[in-house]
């Protein structure tokens, strides 16, 4: 009674020659991605320890840096980060990069929920799953239409449009930064990441895989090479408990 066992280990996500790719199986392997501006043209690390700087780095490059050097809307950059709390969270971060990339306009109506405000324009990400919209947690989307008169949100979700109102906005987060844990599954054209060592009890080398091979064209972490060493030479993963073997053993 033995089950086969397939190990996928041909990557079709990114180009051949990527740095992405081999800079991925360093970090699998326990060893430090190398970044090379001279000969690099898809991972880069921008180096800063304090926190408030990388939030401000971050939205440069989101905004304009990769905008301007690599041809990418803001759209296509994904910024994950390892934590929710702190300068570089997730939630902070969203805060950011809100008033940076949709800021408050006439134009574009809003509502206000706790201490979030949804306006139309933002990326938002679905947090839980609703059969009856068939929207599961972890799709994202964005904001088309805000009716404040019908108290009706519309969000477009890969060529889907799903409508809420007002009182099920809890099932949204803004998702212009969003968890690694969240991103799980996903991909996107780029990837942008802090890497701090304040972060230092989620720096973990699984994490760090993940928000790397979220990218198909380009990986920009920003932080230390300190903080990148603790998490690749972490590699305690949580047991987590999946009853896959309860599930298979009828079958073998």
């Amino acid at each position: 009674g033995a089950a086969a066992v397939v190990r996928l280990d041909v990557v079709f996500r990114q180009a051949a020659g990527s740095y992405i790719i081999e800079n991925a199986h360093r970090i699998n392997s326990g060893q430090m991605p190398e970044w090379n501006p001279q000969k690099s043209k898809d991972f880069f690390l921008f180096q800063t320890d304090d926190p408030e700087r990388a939030a401000e780095l971050i939205g440069e490059i989101v905004q304009e840096r990769v905008p301007r050097r690599f041809g990418l809307s803001p759209q296509d950059i994904q910024v994950l980060s390892p934590m929710h709390r702190g300068q570089v969270g997730v939630g902070a971060l969203n805060e950011r990069l809100q008033a940076t990339l949709n800021p408050p306009s006439s134009s574009r109506p809003e509502r206000r929920l706790g201490g979030r405000i949804f306006r139309l324009g933002d990326r938002v990400m679905q947090i839980r799953n609703n059969y009856d919209k068939d929207v599961y947690n972890g799709d994202l989307g964005m904001i088309v239409n805000l009716d404040p008169v019908e108290q009706m949100v519309t969000v477009r979700i890969d060529d889907r449009i799903v409508a809420y109102d007002f009182l099920e906005l809890d099932e949204l987060m803004h998702a212009y930064a969003v968890s690694v844990h969240k991103s799980q599954g996903s991909e996107f054209p780029a990837v942008v990441m802090p890497m701090m060592t304040q972060h230092y009890m989620m720096l973990q080398r699984n994490l760090l895989y993940t928000g790397v091979t979220r990218a198909r064209r380009l990986v920009v972490l920003v932080g230390t090479p300190r903080a990148i060493a603790i998490a690749v030479n972490n590699n305690r993963i949580s047991d987590r408990y999946s009853g896959l073997s309860e599930r298979l053993r009828p079958a073998i």
